[in-house]
């Protein structure tokens, strides 16, 4: 909860405050924060733009799919041939010297079950590229709203440090005047500085705030003010049918289906190993003592006696069940998830709106009701503390509201992705 909702209360101790200033201003309920006074200002959409194009995670990701395209084009790399020279007796009148070509032909399947299982790994990694950016996203778009929020608890922090300031002069000027005891201005201080101490730590709140947005493209300080957003812009609430059919089709249940996918295909693979090979040989022989040349055809095949390679193929069949399994989990966590994060979502927005229409309007005209009845002695001073307090008290918490609603609502966008992410697969 937002700290500042007793320094008003002390800063307000000199009755005649109100009086020299004149009639009550209203307090609005979102201050502008303060923008540095530049030409250009950061909108979340180039905010997005400086995440996509500098992040080092997107960047790392991108770097494996260029290393995953490499390996599939050698996954579709046929067996070089092999070349072999015998020499039979050493004597020169009668030795016998081949030449020979030999071809491996790979038979069962390996080599497209290769390319399949490459695929599929690469698949993935286009479809984590996909899911990194989205979940950046979503970053980036709580960081730049929780920027906007501590610019707006900065500009209340400073509001307060004008205020305390009036009065402690105001009490000061009383005290000499003889109409308040010194106490109060004693009290009136020590407002004023945990005000500006206030101050300050709300000045490192947005530095902090800056920070963190910035460092999701890799830099210190996002450079430029943010620009203006409209606090009273709640997020949208989804629909929930669409919601859900979002999230059945998400970044992370869409990588599990092609783990799936992806050891069915090294699962072929090790199958594909139960046949064995065959190899072609085709040269010539000189046979010097018959002072000849012959040609040398032959083939030669593994007979799979002792090892058929069954118990890679059962492994490879075990980590297919294990992945489905975990593809179901995968699926039943999105959906709890995503119902956890609508739930937060429709909560802060009720808050957020009950807070804004009823709750801080009323606190605000109990606030300055009290004020001015203390000012005409109809009102005791704990009643203008009680009276601050709860409307300071429910602007934090409208600002807390806007928050666990953004942050809902960007936790949403990243369990649900960009739409369809799933990468064609190869006919």
């Amino acid at each position: 909860m937002y700290r500042h909702s007793h320094l008003l209360a002390l800063a307000l101790l000199a009755p005649s405050l109100v009086l020299a200033q004149g009639p009550t201003p209203s307090i609005a309920l979102t201050d502008s924060a303060p923008q540095a006074q530049t030409a250009q200002r950061l909108t979340l959409s180039a905010a997005l733009a400086l995440a996509d194009s500098g992040n080092r995670t997107l960047a790392a990701a991108r770097k494996e799919i260029e290393a995953l395209d490499a390996s599939l084009e050698q996954a579709g790399a046929r067996p070089n041939p092999e070349f072999s020279a015998l020499m039979e007796d050493t004597r020169k009148a009668s030795r016998t010297i081949t030449y020979q070509v030999n071809q491996p032909i790979e038979l069962g399947g390996k080599r497209s079950a290769r390319i399949a299982a490459a695929q599929r790994t690469r698949d993935m990694a286009v479809l984590e590229l996909a899911s990194q950016r989205s979940a950046l996203h979503a970053r980036v778009t709580a960081a730049f709203h929780e920027a906007a929020l501590a610019m707006e608890r900065q500009q209340l922090a400073r509001d307060l440090v004008t205020l305390a300031q009036t009065a402690a002069d105001m009490t000061a000027r009383r005290v000499r005047a003889g109409k308040v005891s010194p106490v109060e201005q004693t009290r009136s201080q020590v407002a004023l500085s945990n005000a500006r101490l206030e101050a300050s730590q709300a000045d490192s709140d947005v530095t902090l705030a800056r920070r963190q947005l910035a460092s999701l493209w890799g830099a210190t300080d996002p450079g430029a003010a943010l620009a203006d957003i409209d606090t009273e812009m709640l997020p949208p609430l989804p629909d929930i049918a669409t919601l859900t059919a979002r999230v059945a089709n998400g970044p992370a249940v869409q990588m599990a289906r092609l783990e799936v996918e992806r050891r069915q295909a090294l699962a072929r693979i090790e199958s594909s190993k139960r046949v064995p090979d065959l190899t072609l040989s085709l040269g010539n022989k000189r046979d010097e003592e018959a002072a000849r040349n012959m040609w040398v055809v032959g083939f030669s095949v593994p007979i799979p006696v002792f090892d058929s390679n069954r118990g890679n193929e059962l492994e490879a069949l075990k980590r297919v069940d294990k992945a489905r399994d975990e593809q179901a989990i995968v699926e039943l966590q999105l959906h709890n998830d995503a119902a956890q994060a609508y739930e937060r979502l429709r909560n802060a927005r009720q808050e957020a709106q009950a807070l804004r229409e009823d709750i801080v309007p009323g606190a605000q005209s109990a606030y300055l009701a009290a004020r001015t009845g203390f000012t005409l002695g109809k009102f005791a001073f704990l009643d203008v503390l009680d009276a601050q307090r709860s409307y300071f008290q429910a602007r934090a918490q409208y600002w807390k509201a806007l928050s666990n609603a953004f942050q809902a609502s960007a936790e949403l966008d990243r369990l649900a992705g960009n739409g369809p992410l799933a990468p064609p697969h190869p006919q």
